[in-house]
């Protein structure tokens, strides 16, 4: 019987530069939480579907990956559409506790990568984010209920998360449930 031969298998279209940088940078989050720097190359691309070389295409060095992995994690832009996307429509406190949830998963996710990382990358790490428009949106229309302003509201709530939640000030951290109760309610009993 003569042999029936194939076509050559073609090579998938090439991805972009950005979108393939993009895709290295999410598969290495995940390592560098659980690995930190000594992740390897090999490692990294594994987790990607890539070949090893293809990571110096898009990336000069290591360290520049691992840079580009811990801006990725600090862009506030994730956490904003999270909450960009809750229910409007849900009644208010269940919207307080969905958002402060999702502030806290983040603050457990940079966490756990900047503390997986060596102290030279520490220096790009940002200072205060001065809005959280998604944040404050929540607030918004419910001037009623507040006695400071919708972007005020958002920040403390952000600062309360962030000392309920963070491992290096809360051993135990709060729930959401309690965080936004104590910033709706108090801590007083009524």
């Amino acid at each position: 019987m003569p042999s029936v031969r194939s076509a050559p298998a073609r090579r998938a279209a090439a991805m972009p530069a950005e979108e393939r940088r993009a895709a290295i940078v999410e598969a290495v989050r995940p390592l560098l939480i659980e690995h930190g720097e000594r992740v390897t190359t090999r490692q990294i691309a594994a987790a990607a579907g890539i070949a090893e070389g293809t990571i110096f295409r898009v990336f000069a060095d290591k360290d520049e990956l691992l840079g580009a992995a811990l801006d990725a994690a600090l862009d506030p832009a994730a956490l904003e559409q999270a909450i960009a996307a809750i229910d409007p429509d849900a009644p208010f406190e269940q919207r307080i506790v969905e958002a402060t949830d999702a502030v806290q998963r983040r603050i457990a996710d940079v966490w756990r990568l900047v503390s997986n990382l060596p102290p030279r990358f520490h220096a790009r790490l940002p200072g205060p984010y001065d809005s959280a428009d998604a944040l404050t949106a929540l607030f918004v229309g419910e001037e009623d209920r507040l006695s400071v302003a919708p972007a005020i509201a958002a920040r403390m709530l952000r600062a309360l998360t962030l000392s309920l939640s963070h491992p290096m000030l809360a051993a135990d951290p709060s729930s959401a449930e309690e965080i936004t109760h104590v910033l709706l309610h108090g801590i007083e009993t009524p």
